[in-house]
């Protein structure tokens, strides 16, 4: 359903118009320049990711250890929150088999998007994160996963310096 607005202020201006030139158009490029900041807490956690492990914060008070990092606890508000490093380990809390990439392109063989729990964090606390090296009809919850990072040089200080987490072998 459409609906045609008629009672806007100004001129309308044609396709027709355009089309003959009796419009005049300049072409623009906006530059859009900004800066984003990950603030205090974020930054410890891509800092830690780019030096090769995962970092969460203890809250003293409530005793909750959370996934990514926050500059205070939600639950009590304390901000005398402590960073802790926690395993690169964990266990799938949930997953979905995804036959379309981020861009919509249709695929065969199925992404795995999973939210893993990371061991040393509270019950429930995990990030989202794709899984590898595991056939997709095989995933299931209570899988345990772990981390396969990226070589130190090729880190960046993102999520994505894990390209994913994969079944644990033998440990």
């Amino acid at each position: 359903m459409s609906v045609k607005i008629t009672n806007w202020p100004g001129t309308e201006v044609t396709l027709e118009q355009i089309q003959r030139g009796d419009i005049t158009a300049i072409p623009y490029a906006p530059r859009a320049e900004y800066a984003w900041d990950t603030g205090v807490a974020i930054r410890k956690y891509l800092e830690a990711l780019r030096d090769g492990y995962l970092l969460g914060v203890r809250c003293p008070r409530c005793d909750r250890t959370v996934i990514p990092p926050r500059a205070f606890c939600e639950l009590c508000f304390s901000s005398a929150i402590e960073y802790v490093p926690l395993q690169d380990t964990g266990t799938v809390n949930t997953f979905s088999l995804c036959y379309v990439t981020w861009d919509v392109q249709w695929i065969t063989e199925p992404l795995v998007p999973a939210v893993i729990e990371i061991d040393g964090a509270s019950e429930g606390m995990g990030i989202l994160h794709l899984l590898g090296e595991v056939d997709p009809q095989a995933v299931k919850t209570g899988l345990r996963v772990e981390a396969v990072w990226k070589t130190k040089r090729s880190r960046q200080g993102a999520i994505t310096d894990i390209k994913y987490f994969r079944p644990v072998r033998g440990k």
